[in-house]
Formats: structure tokens, sequence, C-alpha cells
């Protein structure tokens, strides 16, 4: 297998120019020398005959599909040629290794090497709980436990039965005696009542201690199971633990100022404290990794997903995606230390120039119509927002102001409180769900119905915020309305009816294959970048939280 992974450009590159500055990972159009080196791979793709995987293109091929994430570095090699290097997320073909693509930074899969044998051990252990669980013996010893749990409960009980309906015959024998005037008489009787009372509640303390002693003589018959089989998991947990300790310790990644730090390390730096599942995996490191290793000087990258999307997931065949931030982020800020990078636009404040503009206003509550790529509340980094403004304008306001929120690319009305009342009154009727709303928005691509729901739980992404999953085991409810007013050229104008407000819905049920499987145009999370997110809140019925009165509002969208 060769070891140099430097492709030169089939396309004549002479008359475009370099960037200045790398490529941000996480937010970034493609450079035209990216986009060329990513069409000619993708081409590559089309025509291989190397090896097989199944990304899903192909309608004949049944078994299961798996996309994958591409990149390719641009770099200039010591004769100051310019090329490029290619990279997959993962594994291709159920291997790390390819000719044309560059290696891991560690390959885990040697037939020879620790992990795997690690791994064996690993799957040998689990086979010997396996058994356990499943052994003849302990199956029957686990229904005698039962069994004789059982068989105690009911027989107890029954004895309990008899204690109650004693109880109450000698609560009528008690009056009768009570009535006797013979004094040794009553006598006898009373001790027969106590006698009897003491009696019943010996036996019932025999009778637990009998069934303890016989359950207990059960248990131990399981314990001598269940003891291996915690002690084999306990095992089992802790090899695991340095299996993956060692693993992390073999991945070390460099960058261009020559400074090395393995996973470990990286992530030890972070709130995480440990790796997740799969860091060091993706595109990017790997890229970066051989560049370094072979004194190639970085120019700039893109990455871009193959085939079908995962089923959470959005990833739209052929397009441009950056780079992960849960496992990326950390491992990248170290190996791009020391280039210069294009500036990052979180840090940029996109709302430098924009104004609120008011669509009502009273003593009670404003409405406004929020400008696309402003942000609600304050985030991490901009303080400017609808909240910030808001207490700029009203000093005297009191409350929380901020009642719903809508995304920071998402224009359109928002409801503000001036008050406390105000704000508890509007807030009960976002929770009851008597507010109605209707947003338009600009679908990239033609929708056949003309109505419908989407109906798909989602959760965030915890290794690539703020993006969300479809997920029905973990995700919260989130239903959408929608109706179809006007295909033109390619796109669908559409009206969404949120009857959840989960965050990012609307972008999600338009994009993923689930729902519309059409992403709104200009969305740069689950579709294509454009000019703006064409998304808009544009109309609002609500009750006034003091008057009581039904407040209709509308605003048109500028699209």
């Amino acid at each position: 297998m060769s070891l140099d992974r430097f492709i030169h450009f089939k396309k004549t590159i002479n008359s475009i120019e370099l960037p200045e500055r790398f490529t941000f990972p996480f937010y970034y159009d493609p450079h035209p020398l990216s986009l060329i080196a990513a069409s000619e791979l993708q081409d590559y793709l089309n025509s291989q005959n190397d090896w097989e995987h199944n990304f899903g293109l192909d309608s004949r091929n049944e078994a299961h599909s798996i996309g994958k994430m591409f990149g390719v570095l641009v770099v200039k090699n010591n004769n100051g040629e310019l090329g490029y290097l290619a990279a997959f997320s993962g594994k291709l073909a159920g291997t790390n290794e390819h000719d044309l693509f560059v290696p891991p930074v560690f390959d885990m899969l040697t037939p020879d090497g620790f992990f795997n044998e690690g791994m064996l051990g690993l799957d040998a252990l689990n086979q010997r709980v396996i058994s356990l669980e499943r052994a003849e013996n302990y199956a029957i010893s686990l229904k005698k436990l039962e069994a004789i749990k059982t068989e105690a409960a009911v027989k107890i009980e029954e004895h309990r039965e008899l204690m109650r309906t004693a109880k109450a015959a000698r609560k009528i024998r008690k009056l009768e005696v009570s009535e006797m005037t013979d004094g040794k008489e009553k006598a006898v009787a009373t001790n027969s009542i106590i006698s009897e009372s003491v009696g019943l509640k010996a036996q019932l303390r025999t009778m637990n201690k009998d069934w303890s002693d016989r359950i207990g003589k059960v248990e131990s018959e399981v314990a001598v199971y269940e003891d291996e089989i915690n002690d084999l998991k306990h095992l089992r947990k802790e090899k695991s633990k340095a299996l993956q300790k060692r693993l992390f310790d073999n991945y070390h990644f460099l960058n261009i100022l020559g400074k090395e730090k393995s996973l470990w390390e990286i992530f030890q730096a972070t709130s995480l404290k440990q790796s997740p599942s799969g860091a060091g995996e993706c595109a990017a490191p790997k890229l970066l990794q051989y560049a370094f290793k072979h004194n190639l000087k970085p120019i700039t990258m893109a990455e871009f997903w193959w085939g079908d999307s995962p089923r959470s997931e959005i990833r739209k065949h052929g397009q441009f995606y950056p780079s992960c931030r849960g496992k990326c982020e950390p491992i990248l800020g170290h190996m791009l230390e020391g280039i210069e990078l294009d500036d990052n636009p979180m840090l940029v404040v996109p709302s430098i120039g924009k104004e609120l503009e008011t669509i009502y206003e009273d003593d009670h509550i404003l409405v406004i119509n929020k400008p696309a790529e402003f942000l609600s509340v304050p985030g991490k980094t901009i303080k400017d927002s609808v909240y910030h403004r808001i207490q700029e304008n009203f000093p005297d306001i009191s409350g929380p102001i901020i009642v719903h929120r809508l995304d920071m690319s998402t224009s359109g009305i928002m409801l503000v409180a001036k008050n406390k009342h105000a704000h508890k009154a509007i807030q009960k009727q976002f929770i009851d769900r008597t507010i109605k709303k209707r947003y338009i928005a600009l679908l990239d691509g033609l929708i056949n119905e003309d109505s419908g729901f989407v109906e798909l739980p989602l959760r965030t992404d915890i290794n690539d915020r703020p993006r969300q999953l479809v997920c029905e085991e973990h995700g919260k409810h989130a239903r959408t309305e929608w109706k179809v007013i006007e295909r033109s050229e390619g796109t669908t104008r559409i009206h969404f009816f949120p009857v959840t407000g989960r965050t990012h819905q609307l972008r999600v049920h338009a994009s993923h294959a689930k729902g519309l499987n059409t992403p709104i145009v200009g969305d740069d999370l689950y579709g294509k970048r454009s000019n703006r997110l064409h998304l808009h809140a544009e109309w609002i019925k609500f009750m006034h939280p003091v008057t009581g009165q039904t407040m209709e509002l509308q605003v048109n969208a500028d699209f």
C-alpha cells in the first residue's frame, strides 16, 4: 500500500487564488479549491471498483445502508505544488485502510493489535455472563425462589386474615365479658381472649421466620450464580475502562507547531473529562494529522456527506457540513493551534444595524417584529438580543420580559410582557396551548401533498449542539401541522402551524426524511446556506392578559 496520499488535481487550478487564512471548520463556505477537490473525490466515489460499501444510493441493494462523511484537505507540498488529501469518518467497507485515503490517526483494527485482543477478552467475558444468565439450574433456582416467595406471601396473608377475623370475634366476646357478674369467670374469659391474641401473634412470628429461612436457602442457591455474574460484569467494566484508556492514549494528535497531545489529554481539559465514542475517527483530524506528519501545508478544507442520511440526524447526499463540535472541537482546537483561521462567525454580532419593529404596544404588552439573525435572549458570547434591547428601551419594566422565543435565524412576531402579571397570564396561554401561531416558510423543493402533519420527537444532539435529533426513545413529543400555499420554480411556499414548540421543530420537521424531506431555504444547519433562513412567524392569536380581548396580529414576510 502506497504511503503517499497526496492527490494531484486533475483540473487546472492556476487561476484560483489561495485563501488568505485556513478554513474555520465549524462554519464555512467551501473555497473553490475545496469544491474542485470534493468534486473529483465524488467522481471517484461514483466510478470506483476498489471496494464495496452500501451508501444506500443503489435502490437494488437491499442491505443495510450506511452513509459516510468524507473530507478533503487542500495542501501544498515541499515542492510548492498544490494537491489534496482525502479521508472518511469511521470505517469504510469494513476497514480503516484504503489506498486513496489517509490512514487513521491510530488503527485500532490491526489484527494482532491490543485493541482487537482486548475486545476478544471482553467478548469472552460477555459470553460467560450470557452463559451463566441462561444456565438451566439458574433458571430453575429463580423459578423456585419466585414460587416460594409467592407461597410465603399467600400463607402469611391467610394467617393475617385469620388474625383479623379472630380480632373481630374477640371484640364481640369482650363486650360479652364486660357484662359478666362473676369475677372469677370474667377473669378466665379475659385471659382466654388475651392468650388467643398472643398465640396468633406468636404463630405469625414463627411463620415469618420459617418462611424467611426457607426463602434464604433458595436465595443462597441463586446467589451462587448471581455473585459470579456480578463479579464478571464488574471485571468486564474495569477491563473495558482500561482498554478505552489505553486506546485514548494511543491517539496522538499533532499540530503545525510540532506539539503532540493524546486524546485523553485533550478531553481532560474539557468539561466532559472523557472522550465521546468515535472521537478522533472523523475525517478532519485524520486529514490534518497526515498533513502535519508529512510536512504538507494546510490551505483549505471541506467535508461532505455521501449516501443515505442516518435515522436520527439530517444529512443530505453530496452536501457540505461543518465539523462536529462535541467530538472534533476539542481535538481541532489543539490541531489548529498556530494556524491563522477565518473569523469565527459565532463571535460576530449579527444584530448590528438592525432594529426591532413595534407592531403593538400598551401598558402591559409589547409585540415586535424580530429581524432574522437576531437573538431572542443573550448568548454565551453575544449580549445584544431582544431581551437586551427591551431592557435598554424600557428601564422600568418589571418581570421576566421574554414569554417565548424565536430561533436567531427566524424572523417575525414575538410577544413581550411588560410586567409580572402579563408574563404569567401569557405564559399560561402558551402552556395551555391556547395561543395560535402561523409561520410561513419557503422550502427548497416541491411538496406533492397539499397538507398534513409531521410528528417526530426531538432532542438535542449533545455531540453537535445546537443541532436537534429525531429520537423515538428520549425525544420530546413534537407535532407540526402544515399547508402548501404555492409551488413555483422548484420551491414550495408553505404555512406551518406548530402544535408544540420544540427547539428547531419546524426546521427539522421540514428537512428530516420522515418529515417533509425538504429543507427550508437558507437553513445552514439542516439544509443549504443562503442570504437568510426563509422562515417567518407571520401571525399570532392570543388573549390580552388584562382586558381579555382576543388579539390577532400579522406581519408579512419579506421573502
